[in-house]
This record gives structure tokens, C-alpha cells and sequence, in this order.
């Protein structure tokens, strides 16, 4: 019970107390009469019995709130601490409150990033595991007796294979470095007739194979402030999405214009459009619509929204009037 006299402040006190109590007594004795030093000490011990009593509320009352903190730390849920009307424990409360609230909010946010983690896992899993299981089934293929044609065919679907999970180790670990926030974006004049040239090159073969078309309408002094690597990964990703979901004969457009406040490119397609429903969805990771083909993986427009943030931009997704999809990309001048 009187587990508050361990206190060294409650001990410093109560030596304090006595010997104020003792040098009144004498004192008052000396210079007055025995009955008046009696009366003094009387009252002095009656003050330090209600000295030790409201002392040892107070300690009683800072041992329930040390008990409810440490119940806080060892246990995983976070519940607020009870009230308490003492005005310096009121104060600490509202504090310590203000801090578990800010501790709730990050568990859920770290709770919550396990479970996207977990799931994302299970995506790259899956998408690394289907062309790794096709790689073994034509190596094996491959140590039999086929014919020159035969065997043409299936280097050039491993090498194909190859291709794409070259191309998607490599897109994971872009994400994985815009997540971590290690990316580097430099800051360079960036003319946008270049940019886009740059970013449709690895299309132009599968668009002449297709017998499609590129129409670029840029003018040749629009230039922007940002990361042409970069900004050529999140364009490139974009005009691949429209060349694959355009069909064959059909045309890709873009155009580029610039105002006070941002330079806007536009890109378009007369393809088969977007699905109504998938439209929310489409920059989600890994998120497949309707229309996706069989060996589509769901990260090159997730990817290029997260690079146009980095670089202070945005992009929207919507279907045209007359048929086809349209890719919205603003890049601001300033801070939005």
C-alpha cells in the first residue's frame, strides 16, 4: 500500500517534513512554552498526514496510468486511456492519446501494406511461374529428335518467353523502386516530338505487323522540365497498351498541346475502347479488364501513373465518341 514511499521525491519530502517539524517544535518551545510546541507539532503532523494521504492518491492514480501505457505496449490492441479530471494527468492524457491515435493509424496503414504485399506476391508469383513453366516444357522438347523447322519455332517462342520476363523483372523492380521512393528523377529540358519518337520505337515493328499507324501531331519547340528515361518507360507503356488493343489497320494518335499551367499530351486510338466497369480500375496494379489479352500482366499502366506522379503529373483513362480510347497526360508547371 505504501509502495509510494520506494519514491526517492517521496522520501526527500517526508526527511524534509520532519525536519521542519522537529525545528518548529523546538523553536517554538524555546521561545514560547511546552504547550504551544505541542499544539504546533500536532498540526504539523496532521499536515503531513494529509500530506502522505493526497500523495498517495496521486501515486495510486499515476500507477493506474503507467499500468494502462504498459498494457498498450504488450498487447496489440490500442485502446485509449481513461480519463483522469488531476490537471497535469489530464494534460499528459490528452498527449499520450494523441500519440496512440497517430500509433492506430500507422498500425492500419502497415496492416494494411502486409496484406497488399501478400497479395502482390501471389500476383509475380503467378506471372513469373506461367512462362517459367513454358521455358521447362520447350527445354525438354528441345533435348528430343524434331525437325529443323520445329525446333526454329520453339527457340523462337523461348526467346520470346525470355523477352517478356526480362521485360516484366524489369517493370517489378522500377515499381519496386517508385514504392521505396529510390528512383531518381532528373531534371532536364525535355523536347516532347523526341520523347515520343523515343518512346515509340519498341512498338513500330508490332504496329507493321499489324499494318498500323502512327499519327504524331507535336510541334517541334514544345519541351517540358522532367526525366526522359523515365518519361519515355511511362509514355512507351501507354502507346504499347493502345497498340495492342487497337486492331489491325487501325491508327494511334497523338497530339500535344501547352498552356500556362501544363503541357498536355493526348493519345488515341480507334480500337475497341474500355469497359465501363474497367475503367476505375485500369492504372490498379496488376489489374486485368475485360479486353486484356492472355499474357497480359497489369503493371505498364500502373507503372506510367506512378512515374507521371513522381515527375508532378497526372493521366486519365475515358473512350472516345467516335470509337476507341483516349490517354489524358497533364504535366504541370508548378506544384498541384
Amino acid at each position: 500500500m505504501l509502495y509510494f514511499f520506494r519514491n526517492k521525491e517521496v522520501k526527500i519530502d517526508c526527511m524534509l517534513f520532519i525536519l521542519l517539524t522537529v525545528t518548529i517544535g523546538l523553536v517554538t518551545g524555546f521561545l514560547r512554552d511546552t504547550q504551544t510546541a505541542v499544539i504546533c507539532i500536532t498540526t504539523m503532523i496532521f499536515m503531513g498526514i494529509v500530506f502522505l494521504f493526497l500523495t498517495f492518491l496521486r501515486y495510486r492514480t499515476i500507477r493506474k496510468f503507467s499500468s494502462e501505457i504498459e498494457s498498450v505496449l504488450h498487447k496489440k490492441a490500442i485502446h485509449k486511456i481513461e480519463d483522469y479530471r488531476e490537471g497535469e494527468l489530464s494534460i499528459l492524457r490528452c498527449e499520450v492519446n494523441k500519440v496512440l491515435d497517430l500509433l492506430k493509424i500507422r498500425t492500419d496503414e502497415l496492416q494494411a501494406e502486409k496484406l497488399f504485399l501478400a497479395d502482390s506476391l501471389a500476383d509475380i508469383s503467378h506471372q513469373l511461374k506461367t512462362p517459367l513453366t513454358s521455358l521447362n516444357l520447350i527445354q525438354s522438347l528441345l533435348s528430343e529428335e524434331l525437325t529443323e523447322t520445329k525446333r526454329q519455332e520453339l527457340l523462337k517462342e523461348m526467346r520470346r518467353l525470355t523477352d517478356r520476363l526480362r521485360w516484366l523483372t524489369d517493370s517489378l523492380l522500377k515499381i519496386s523502386k517508385l514504392d521505396a521512393g529510390t528512383a531518381q528523377f532528373e531534371q532536364e529540358n525535355v523536347n516532347v516530338k523526341e520523347l515520343l519518337q523515343d518512346a515509340s520505337e519498341a512498338i513500330l515493328i508490332p504496329m507493321d505487323i499489324k499494318n498500323q499507324s502512327l499519327v504524331l501531331d507535336i510541334a517541334d519547340e514544345l519541351n517540358f522540365s522532367g526525366d526522359k528515361k523515365w518519361s519515355t518507360e511511362a509514355i512507351g507503356n501507354i502507346l504499347k497498351n493502345c497498340m495492342e488493343h487497337t486492331n489491325e489497320g487501325g491508327k494511334i494518335w497523338v497530339k500535344a498541346r501547352e498552356n500556362p499551367m501544363y503541357l498536355e499530351i493526348v493519345i488515341e486510338d480507334n480500337g475497341a475502347g474500355i469497359d465501363k466497369e474497367d475503367l476505375p480500375h485500369l492504372f490498379e496494379r496488376f489489374y486485368r479488364g475485360k479486353n486484356s489479352a492472355a499474357d497480359s500482366v497489369g503493371i505498364g499502366l500502373a507503372l506510367s501513373r506512378m512515374i507521371l506522379r513522381n515527375e508532378n503529373g497526372s493521366i486519365k483513362a475515358e473512350n472516345r465518341s467516335e470509337g476507341g480510347a483516349r490517354f489524358v497526360i497533364k504535366l504541370y508547371k508548378g506544384i498541384v
